[in-house]
């Protein structure tokens, strides 16, 4: 199988990874990959976070919301935590969470709406 590997596409979505999430946070789920996640985790850290978050067209913000918006309709609620601690890190407000989760509850329903303000509450209240 041929190395599809791109380091510079890689090093660009660790830093940008980074930012978003935090360095600890990211440097643990590295080191806790084996030989069976490994792959998954370089080609998810170079092209989502590479690729996708290291285009500058979309400002870190906005992309935090949005993927608070679509995470938020797919009820994937582990995800969802992580990524609402790194749209407090890319400057998402509180009031700017909570307008995502109304959106969410209109359009995916009051039940994930209640999941996502639980999971927002206990972030919100670990940030202060």
């Amino acid at each position: 199988m041929a190395d599809i590997f791109d380091e510079d596409l890689f090093l660009k979505g660790l830093e940008q990874r980074k930012s978003t999430l935090g360095a600890e946070y990211v440097e643990r789920n590295l080191e806790a990959a084996d030989a069976f996640t490994r792959p998954f985790q370089e080609a998810m850290t170079a092209w989502c976070w590479g690729f996708g978050w290291g285009d500058d067209v979309i400002d870190a913000k906005t992309r935090s919301m949005m993927n608070l918006a679509m995470i938020g309709a797919l009820g994937k609620m582990t995800e969802w935590e992580i990524h609402c601690r790194g749209a407090l890190r890319n400057g998402v407000s509180p009031d700017e969470i909570r307008a995502i989760i109304h959106v969410v509850g209109i359009y995916c329903g009051v039940p994930q709406a209640l999941e996502c303000f639980r999971v927002a509450k206990k972030v919100l209240s670990e940030a202060t």
